[in-house]
């Protein structure tokens, strides 16, 4: 007998990592997805079963073996009109969202999750990849892709301990029992779904009522909503963050010299988060040291992709929300004060780019030229995308030096006739949550 499990928007980085997961447990899996992908092409080759679009027809054939589970797992950007997903209903096959089928995973193991507003990726990274290099070893699902882990956002072995990122968008991190929940920071995000900043603070007050007795939460004392955290319960335990040293109960510990090799403090910071859930386990300092001084970057976190044909740096980078863009771009001018950084930011989602507004007219002072080639629709209605647009974006930014790219493909004719006329002189960053990264598959690197 040999369980099924049916993905829908199985190319999402999240999504796919449940296809892998398994894919290691020995599972037939099945998929679907609107657009083609690289990680698509990935999957296929291990050994998913996947066709671009929809086919009720392949739903109408599981479920047919009493003695074989059958289980359909969805990411929340499709629709409920989603045929597939409603076929899959109308047969009474078992049906989780992605949240939902993660927490069926990892909650009976010793769970940690990463949540936070920013940072989340390259903190549960770094703490994965700690825990996966010291005894006690580590599984892991990410939303990013790490060489250590063969390219792939997930890690599988035979240890009790999981690390995952736990998103906070539509409270979906509350489908999680973690022994210990590492808060990265709080700032109001995804206005689409919470009303408010205290409605989004309100959902980080319900991860800690989730975490298990006795359990830990990890946060920065400093950090304006975070700190409001502290105290909500009695019965599990709080380490604090403030700059270079934690508190634990009464003690108080200093973090040893980390050298990274990737610019930022903000980088640090997740590095001391890293750090500290190292130290909880029992792992020697210095081991945890080399651990996070080796880590050189993850898929689309300030990622250098290569250098084009005229010796100019490509980079990508996932930041779409003003507060990271800020420390990216800063981070990245600060390691090379000497190239032009040539960025093109392409805003995630209409609604979040209104609400957000005030935000993008300043984040981009490290930015030497800035170009805004169009704004990603996901779950945007047509009221929100009347009232926005990479022309007004543009007029509202505060930028001495932004142009309106004129959607993807004009762009890319642009980017690559800055190249041309100025090599080896620059940073091309491609910047943004949306499909701007595939870009990077039309410029030439070595």
């Amino acid at each position: 007998m040999q369980n099924t499990v049916y993905i829908i928007g199985i190319g999402g980085i999240g999504v796919s990592a449940i296809a892998r997961y398994y894919l290691h447990q020995g599972w037939k899996v099945y998929g679907s997805d609107k657009t083609d992908s690289e990680l698509i092409h990935q999957l296929t080759q291990e050994g998913c079963d996947i066709i671009i679009g929809e086919d009720i027809a392949r739903i109408e054939r599981l479920g047919k073996d009493p003695l074989e589970e059958t289980l359909v797992v969805y990411t929340e950007a499709i629709p409920d009109s989603q045929s597939e997903l409603m076929q899959a209903r109308k047969q009474d096959i078992r049906t989780r969202s992605y949240p939902q089928a993660l927490g069926d995973i990892v909650n009976t193991s010793k769970l940690i999750t990463v949540a936070g507003t920013h940072g989340k990726s390259t903190t549960t990274s770094l703490t994965s990849l700690v825990l996966k290099d010291s005894e006690n070893g580590v599984n892991a699902i990410i939303g990013t892709i790490l060489k250590e882990f063969g390219n792939k956002n997930t890690h599988f072995s035979e240890s009790d301990t999981f690390v995952i990122e736990a998103c906070e968008y539509k409270r979906s991190f509350l489908q999680y029992r973690p022994a210990v929940a590492v808060i990265t920071n709080i700032e109001v995000d995804h206005l689409d779904y919470y009303k408010d900043e205290a409605d989004y603070l309100s959902a980080f007050t319900e991860l800690v009522e989730h975490v298990i007795p006795d359990g830990f939460v990890i946060l920065d004392k400093n950090d304006r909503l975070s700190k409001k955290l502290m105290g909500l319960r009695e019965d599990i335990h709080y380490i604090t963050i403030d700059e270079n040293v934690f508190q634990f109960g009464e003690e108080v510990f200093q973090f040893p010299e980390i050298h990274l090799q990737i610019p930022g403090k903000h980088i640090l910071y997740d590095a001391h988060l890293a750090y500290i859930v190292g130290f909880m386990f029992g792992i020697p300092s210095d081991d945890i040291v080399t651990t996070l001084e080796n880590y050189t970057g993850v898929w689309r976190r300030m990622e250098i992709i290569g250098t084009t044909e005229h010796e100019n740096i490509l980079m990508s980078d996932y930041g779409h929300h003003p507060t990271e863009i800020s420390l990216t771009l800063g981070a990245i001018k600060e390691r090379h004060p000497e190239k032009h950084l040539y960025v093109v930011f392409q805003p995630h989602q209409y609604n979040r780019t209104i609400e957000l507004l005030d935000g993008f007219s300043t984040c981009f002072y490290a930015a030497d030229t800035l170009v805004i080639p169009d704004i990603y629709e996901s779950r945007d209605s047509e009221e929100d995308k009347q009232k926005i647009n990479a022309s007004l974006l543009v007029k509202a930014i505060d930028h001495p030096n932004i142009y309106n790219g004129d959607w993807m493909e004009n762009t890319l004719k642009n980017l690559l006739t800055y190249d041309a006329k100025n090599p080896d002189s620059s940073i091309l960053l491609l910047l943004g949550a949306g499909n701007v990264d595939d870009l990077r598959y039309k410029i030439k690197t070595v």
